[in-house]
């Protein structure tokens, strides 16, 4: 039981880190402000591998692990935790179409998506199927060579301007089982895209509506066979749920080291309000539970690694604990900052606004305990 990271997992978590410095924070407020979708500089952390980080080596992934993922969405996510979480979102599209996809499927997708000249979308929710994923009303029907689909998806990252997306469709009955995974690529006829949402945060990337109006697809886009895809998106997602806690871990530390820096030098009644101690209570408790999430969310990462049996409950337990977490810490590095820390000159409104709906994506913190509880009472 050691908890040191290798000198390999340290030095993605540096790269990430320095990445995040440069490239990132310098421009998350502007992304933030303008809803500008940074394509350009995503595009340069997929040339350090971040963009196909568990993709095999064959067609330009960088082959890591679990772990390794939630090291470097942590740090990411310290300079933009919305970009960040974009890139996991691309990262979850193109490893599904890595472990489930055919070599040509692999071939086609894969080479363009790791060097992020292609972009991709993950669609699984729709309007009227949300906690309830698998009563997904979206369908597709055989008609020769195509699939005709009809239906919607909502809240899709990336929606309008992605290139590849990974769609959870209907081709059987009703229930999980008559799910199955089709790629569309935009420009396919019938594919349309509702208007862009206006969000609290998560701005530096677009949110819309996928649509698909007798949208005809080759059946050759079928990942897996019919039937696979809620399989393929349950196990998406054991994935996307830790590099989701990972986003909100390191926007916290972020957070956290702004409020301490700030309490050493902000004064009132004539001392720094770090000589408080309910000021130095708050910021060990923030300090402590956030620890405390990061080891569970390493955990969990090495159980979906080694394929463990409960790594499911794992990411679940990650998951809740992280967002929670993570969001009560940039609650409480906001309360230091009174009320400069509401105000859009620094930057912990920012980091709340973004990170308040990493408790609601990735499958609920509510569901999260329903899973963790199926698992425990279904031993």
């Amino acid at each position: 039981m050691d908890f040191a990271l290798t000198e390999d997992q340290r030095a993605f978590f540096d790269t990430a880190s320095d990445f995040a410095a440069n490239e990132l924070a310098p421009h998350a407020a502007e992304w933030d402000e303008k809803a500008i979708f940074p394509v350009d500089t995503m595009r340069k952390a997929a040339a350090l591998g971040f963009a196909g980080i568990y993709v095999r080596e064959d067609v330009g992934g960088s082959a890591l692990t679990r772990l390794d993922a939630a090291l470097i969405f942590e740090a990411l996510s310290q300079g933009c935790t919305s970009t960040a979480a974009y890139i996991s979102i691309h990262n979850m599209a193109s490893w599904m179409i890595d472990t489930f996809g055919n070599e040509d499927q692999r071939q086609k997708w894969l080479p363009s998506l790791t060097s992020m000249d292609l972009i991709a979308s993950y669609c699984l929710t729709e309007p009227s199927a949300g906690s309830d994923a698998a009563s997904l009303k979206t369908k597709a029907v055989r008609d020769g060579d195509h699939y005709v689909i009809n239906g919607s998806k909502a809240f899709i990252s990336g929606s309008g301007s992605s290139d590849v997306y990974v769609c959870m469709i209907r081709t059987g009955g009703d229930g999980a089982g008559g799910v199955s995974c089709i790629v569309v690529e935009k420009g396919t006829p019938g594919l349309s895209f509702g208007a862009t949402e206006k969000k609290m945060g998560w701005n530096s990337q677009p949110t819309a509506a996928v649509i698909f109006e007798d949208c005809r697809v080759p059946v050759e886009n079928l990942i897996g066979n019919e039937g696979d895809g809620f399989k393929i998106a349950m196990k998406g997602l054991d994935g996307g749920r830790l590099n989701i806690g990972a986003c909100s871990l390191g926007t916290a530390q972020v957070a956290l080291d702004t409020a301490i820096a700030y309490a050493k030098d902000r004064e009132q009644f004539g001392k720094a309000i770090s000589t408080f101690q309910a000021t130095q209570f708050k910021l060990a408790d923030m300090a402590t539970e956030l620890e405390a999430a990061r080891l569970l969310l390493r955990q969990a990462a090495t159980k979906l690694d080694q394929k463990a049996p409960d790594a499911t409950q794992h990411c679940a337990m990650a998951k809740r604990l992280a967002t929670d977490t993570g969001f009560e810490v940039v609650n409480q590095a906001l309360q230091i900052h009174g009320g400069y820390g509401y105000l859009k000159d620094y930057p912990l409104e920012r980091h709340l606004r973004d990170v308040r709906v990493h408790q609601i994506l990735e499958g609920t913190n509510e569901i999260m305990r329903v899973i963790i509880s199926r698992e425990m009472l279904n031993r």
